[in-house]
């Protein structure tokens, strides 16, 4: 649209979007973001199981290692400190097992540790998203 002078010189024009315009392009926004969110938020929830699956492993490692110097595993009163700190009776110690201290869950929780374990010589879980034992969200040692 041009808005001319009124002495016909020079013409103006006006630039811009109409109301109608932006709520059409923010209701389309709207739906490719409803869209492509879910599929995103699953991808980071499927990645944190993913981590705290290969915590498991390495951590499972590390008190396989400490079980070779020492003939047994961490007692779950010591817990898997001992995989960095020097417990009280372990005379083989030969750590520390871990670069750095013992890891959290994906979630910020700290993971559970028996040891003797209910399903093996030592039971290492996370209890996922709500932290809570028994939850689908739950991965354990043994299961792996």
């Amino acid at each position: 649209m041009q808005e001319c002078t009124a002495k016909g010189d020079r013409c103006l024009k006006r630039r811009g979007f109409t109301l109608i315009e932006l709520l059409i392009v923010m209701v389309i926004i709207g739906l490719l973001a409803s869209l492509v969110a879910p599929t995103m938020f699953k991808k980071v929830g499927e990645a944190k199981r993913k981590t705290a699956r290969a915590q498991i492993e390495l951590l499972g490692t590390a008190l396989d290692s400490y079980r070779l110097d020492n003939d047994m595993y961490p007692a779950t009163e010591q817990g898997m400190q001992a995989l960095r700190v020097k417990p009280e009776g372990a005379n083989n110690w030969d750590g520390p097992y871990l670069p750095k201290d013992v890891p959290n869950d994906p979630w910020g929780n700290q993971y559970a540790f028996k040891s003797p374990g209910d399903h093996g010589d030592y039971d290492l879980s996370t209890y996922g998203v709500d932290g809570q034992s028994g939850g689908d969200d739950d991965i354990n040692s043994w299961e792996n």
